[in-house]
């Protein structure tokens, strides 16, 4: 029997507002699942995670509540949080001798360190042995095959569900990095507040993600898409269908497109200018989520002046980033934010 077989395989976890994704040493990302938990109320039992528990949102009666335990890239409901992480694990690793992975989990770069403790903590309660901690825009940055060893600027813009981490990496550090609570959940929640105001219907959380996958945009286009959107009419209480069109899509996630945008200028004006005539040379890379907005690389090309590149597998960067700490975890031990657990 192998010693890995005993101990149990080393995973990495990319745990996001929006997804949750699990790596395991050898063999890859084999998860990749919302992040929402569903609760029976009464019983405070776990009914269903993940695609289950999403299908739920907004549908569930007054016994069950479909919630999601992390809010802006942090964890709000611990208890939820640590349940899913089981789960997921669970899932995954199968075998159960008195084995405990160790594990890497990524956080957003502005984390605090009460924050922190609450994520590695979640971690080891779900079954972890050791738990390591990287930041976001640097496993994004491995995982989008960036050079991040190398003593040139590198930049990572990562638009998630709840964060956008903007950083530039040089010498397997960040030199400097900004993380900003506006992401894919402030774009949906922009669309449901426009079609509240502009055309008096009330659509929920799943609705409006839709709406910006299929009609959103970050700059304009030669063909622009037009959509249905169905909700509840807000005066007569009824279901009502409203027609929209890309243009008017774009000017309702204008705020949170500008954050991003304004974001992205002020690291480069804190960036060393050396390291900005690096990234003049190699360009910006765009990963999570976010990096599938159509034209958002356009726009920030367009407002800064820089290349934009999209990441070959923006939604599994920060998981595949995470998987090769977990891979070379002597040799990339430098990029970890460890430090171990104090009883």
């Amino acid at each position: 029997m192998r010693v890995n077989s005993i101990i149990g395989r080393d995973m990495a976890v990319d745990l996001g507002t929006a997804n949750t994704l699990v790596y395991v040493r050898g063999r890859g990302v084999l998860l990749d699942e919302p992040s929402v938990v569903a609760l029976n109320e009464a019983t405070g039992e776990v009914v269903a995670v993940g695609h289950e528990a999403k299908q739920m949102i907004g549908r569930t009666p007054d016994s069950i509540t479909a919630l999601r335990p992390l809010q802006d890239g942090v964890i709000a409901d611990f208890e939820a949080t640590e349940a899913m992480l089981r789960h997921f694990i669970a899932r995954v690793h199968r075998r159960r001798y008195f084995a405990k992975p160790r594990m890497v989990i990524c956080v957003p770069s502005a984390i605090t360190p009460v924050e922190q403790r609450a994520v590695k903590e979640a971690g080891y309660q779900a079954g972890a042995r050791r738990v390591s901690i990287v930041e976001e825009p640097m496993a994004a940055a491995i995982g989008a095959g960036l050079p991040v060893h190398e003593a040139t600027g590198n930049m990572i813009i990562d638009v998630g569900g709840g964060t956008t981490e903007v950083a530039v990496i040089s010498l397997g550090g960040v030199v400097t990095s900004i993380s900003i609570r506006t992401a894919g959940d402030a774009m949906d929640r922009a669309i449901i507040a426009w079609l509240k105001k502009e055309h008096g219907l009330m659509v929920g959380e799943r609705t409006a993600e839709e709406v910006k996958m299929t009609l959103g945009s970050g700059f304009p286009a030669h063909q622009e898409p037009v959509g249905e959107i169905r909700g509840r009419d807000m005066v007569s209480g009824l279901p009502r269908t409203v027609e929209a069109r890309a243009v008017e899509v774009r000017q309702a996630l204008e705020e949170p497109l500008h954050a991003i945008v304004d974001a992205v200028r002020v690291t480069l004006d804190r960036t060393p200018p050396e390291l900005a005539g690096d990234i003049m040379d190699r360009g910006v890379v765009l990963t999570g989520g976010g990096a599938l907005l159509r034209g958002l690389d356009d726009r920030i090309r367009h407002e800064t002046g820089m290349p934009v590149h999209v990441a070959d597998e923006p939604l599994t960067s920060v998981a595949l980033g995470a998987g090769r700490c977990v891979e070379e975890f002597e040799a990339l031990q430098q990029v970890l934010v460890a430090n171990p657990r104090r009883f």
